[in-house]
């Protein structure tokens, strides 16, 4: 399998599963400005939306969208465990979280990454990501994760899209459980990994 990516996006969230799982995928990186894949294809034609993460399966099916690709990962390998069984009320409540990651913090952050948006709209971006980071610094209270102590989709997911916080002078100082959590799953040898392997692909 073949993981297209670019650096520091949330393609980081399958590539963590990934590696989690022990699962053998390739990096294809990608340049998010030009649409061009390291190797001078298109990226259009391979992913229609145009963003990252694309999951390219060995029977040639083109998977998308971050929270689809790492519950498809996660299933391959249900000995490791990063989500609960289909069917499961547990799973029901990973879908919910990885749901509410996707629409109330990964969003919200694309404005801070447009050099168009007015400081006003940036402002108002800051203020809400506060406010939805709230829930989840409630949600990890006595929790070494989103879901108690096992390692999961989700986690990998609420990390990748957190590390962006630093880019958009984010300050999560009033965030303990949260500013905790981020510097748990860095430790993480597979999360090491992750990164270091998205460092070693060459440049688009």
């Amino acid at each position: 399998m073949k993981l297209y990516y670019s650096p520091s996006a949330c393609s980081m969230s399958p590539n963590i599963v990934a590696h989690e799982a022990g699962i053998p995928i390739s990096l294809e990186k990608v340049d998010g400005r030009a649409k061009k894949t390291h190797d001078g294809r298109d990226f259009w034609t391979i992913n229609p939306k145009g963003y990252v993460p694309a999951l390219e399966l060995d029977n040639g099916e083109i998977l998308t969208e971050g929270p689809a690709i790492v519950q498809y990962l996660a299933d391959l390998k249900p000995d490791a465990k990063l989500l609960p069984p289909a069917g499961t009320f547990e799973r029901t409540r990973v879908q919910e979280m990885l749901g509410y990651i996707n629409s109330e913090l990964h969003k919200t952050y694309s404005p801070l990454f447009d050099p168009s948006a007015t400081p006003e709209v940036k402002a108002e971006r800051i203020t809400y990501l506060k406010k939805r980071y709230g829930y989840v610094e409630k949600h990890l209270d006595g929790k070494s994760y989103l879901f108690g102590e096992q390692f999961g989709v989700a986690d990998a997911y609420l990390f990748t899209v957190t590390t962006w916080a630093k880019f958009v002078k984010l300050d999560l100082s009033e965030f303990p459980n949260l500013t905790a959590f981020q510097a748990r799953v860095a430790a993480r040898p597979a999360v090491q990994a992750a990164m270091a392997a998205e460092r070693a692909t060459p440049s688009a």
